[in-house]
Formats: structure tokens, sequence, C-alpha cells
């Protein structure tokens, strides 16, 4: 009978998991984190200088403190080692990423109406959000990807090239990781202008602004940059559709150098569609946020490039956390 239960309890446990998560968005949301650690303080103190209901204050403090993000002793909060990486002063920061996902708490929540009804195919493609959420999306993805970006410029051959295209290029994390491997190489950057100006202020700081060229545009209307032997697409695919991928396939195409290589990093399923498991719940972030994305199979990307005139296609990394790698060549 307590294996039964047990096993009821922990059903019952993957229905509370968005409680811990509402209460991690909140809290850095309201920069909880950042706070404590510049002033440690007792609740009244805390709800006083912010503005903020005191019941309501304390209640979210103690739940921090019992998930081990806090500790408190005497009254006094201050951050816990497992929150020190919500705050904005750790060198190795995730509250660029929290903010984005605080802006998809409400779009997850429409999974069932999407789910009965049907989501948005024909939306516009890409990434639409407002002028101040930018910054934080950008910076999310920096966060998750600069460890990532240095462990595939390190496995991949990239020796090959002289002068890389990086399509949508963010605020450059995969860029330097690139420009750092392989030292005789030159990049292009391109993107729309309100991200270029992100990527130019930390590609500077980087100390490597010297060796890539900035291009502001986008991808879906304007025409790419030419001269490079490399073109990389790198989290991209998966906010298309076929047809809209097909049409950017072509236009990388036409725009790299013969003998050129285009390079994809992405969730590549198996043709299950259930493996990797995180390319499976993606697929659900893309269906929720209804631009008409998915991710896919080697077989969908690999006929989607040949139909473009790619030839020798291979997934050439697998991975499980989109880290894998498909290249096809343009024939010199």
């Amino acid at each position: 009978m307590n294996w039964v239960m047990d096993k009821a309890n922990a059903a019952i446990s993957e229905g509370r998991w968005f409680m811990r998560s509402r209460v991690v968005l909140t809290a850095t949301k309201l920069d909880v984190f950042t706070k404590l650690e510049e002033r440690p303080c007792n609740a009244e103190e805390f709800a006083k200088t912010n503005g903020y209901d005191l019941r309501a204050t304390t209640r979210l403090l103690d739940c921090l403190v019992a998930i081990e993000m806090l500790e408190k002793q005497d009254g006094i909060y201050t951050v816990a080692e497992g929150g020190a990486y919500f705050s904005a002063r750790h060198p190795e920061s995730v509250l660029p990423m929290m903010l984005y996902m605080d802006r998809m708490w409400d779009v997850w929540s429409n999974l069932t109406d999407v789910v009965m009804n049907g989501g948005d195919t024909e939306s516009e493609p890409g990434i639409h959000l407002e002028d101040e959420q930018w910054e934080a999306f950008i910076g999310g993805m920096h966060v998750i990807g600069r460890k990532l970006a240095a462990e595939i410029a390190a496995d991949y051959d990239l020796s090959r090239f002289n002068r890389m295209l990086d399509i949508g290029g963010a605020s450059g994390t995969y860029t330097m990781a690139f420009l750092r491997e392989n030292m005789k190489m030159r990049g292009v950057l391109f993107d729309l202008p309100q991200v270029v100006r992100m990527a130019r202020k930390r590609i500077a700081e980087e100390g490597l602004l010297d060796r890539v060229e900035l291009v502001e545009g986008d991808f879906y209307r304007d025409p790419l940059p030419t001269g490079c032997d490399l073109a990389l697409l790198s989290a991209i695919i998966h906010q298309n559709s076929h047809e809209k991928n097909l049409e950017l396939y072509q236009k990388i195409f036409e725009a790299l150098e013969p003998g050129g290589t285009i390079l994809i990093r992405e969730h590549i399923m198996d043709e299950t569609r259930t493996c990797p498991p995180a390319g499976a719940m993606f697929a659900i972030n893309m269906l929720v946020n209804r631009r008409g994305g998915d991710t896919y199979t080697f077989e969908e990307v690999r006929s989607g490039l040949e139909q473009a005139g790619f030839v020798d296609v291979k997934l050439v990394r697998d991975g499980g956390l989109m880290d894998a790698l498909v290249e096809g060549r343009k024939a010199g």
C-alpha cells in the first residue's frame, strides 16, 4: 500500500512543479536575489524599501528559504548558494534567461487551448518581441549558449574556413567562440538593427570587434552578405516552417562562396520524434508560440538542404540539448 501511495504522490508531484517555477520566476522578476545580495535585511525592511505587501513578501522569502535559494538567520535573509546564479551580480548570472522565461509563462498557459483548437501557423516567422524585451531575450541566449558555443567550436573542424557568416547571430556568442578557435578566421554577424547594437557592445568588450563585420538586416526579407565560406544557422530553423526553411537555405546557397559550407545547430529529432526529450519539449515551445516552427528530423533537414542545392549533407554531431550539427556543402 505504501508503494502505491508513493507512486501516486510522485505522480501528483509532476503537476506541482509549476508552483516552484512560479515562485522562482516571481523572485527573479522582482530581482530579489540581486537586492538581497546587495543588502541583506528582514522581510519588513525589504517590503518597505520596495513598496511590496509585507505578508506576501514574507511568504515569498520564506518559501525561497525552504527551497534553499535564500538563508534566514535571526530574521535576516541572505542569498544562499542555490540562489546565487539568479543575482545580476554573479559573473555567470542566469537572470536574463529567467526574465525571458517569465515572459514565456503566459504563452505556455495557452497549451490546452492550442491542443484543442490548433496553433496559428500563418503568423509571420521569426521572433517578435517588444523593444524592451529584446535585451532580456538576447542576454538569456548568451547565458545558456556561451559554454556550448566554446564546446562546439573546439569539437568542429574550423581550420578549413576563412570567413564565417553568422545568420541571426544575436549577441555574437558563436561568432566569438568560432573566432577564438580559428585565429585566422574573420566573421560577419547579420541580425536585426536592435540586436546588432547589443552584439557590437559585447564583441567590443571581448576585444574581437576588429575581426567582425556587423551587418543589419532581416534574413527573411533582405539579401545576405556574400564572400563567406561558412554560413552558420544556430538555433534558427526551429522558428520556421519547412517552406520558410527552404527559402532560407536557398538564400544561403546563393550567398555562399563555391565550395562553402552551411552549418546548422539545432535539436535534431530521431524518426520517432521522441528523442532527444529536450527536443520533444521544445517542439511544444514552438507550438504555443504560434509561429509555425517545429523541431525537425535529420531526414527533414537533409531533404530541404538538398532541394536548395547542397550536397554531402551529414549529421556531424549528435546531441540532446540543441547541440546537434548538420552540415552541407555548396559544390565548388
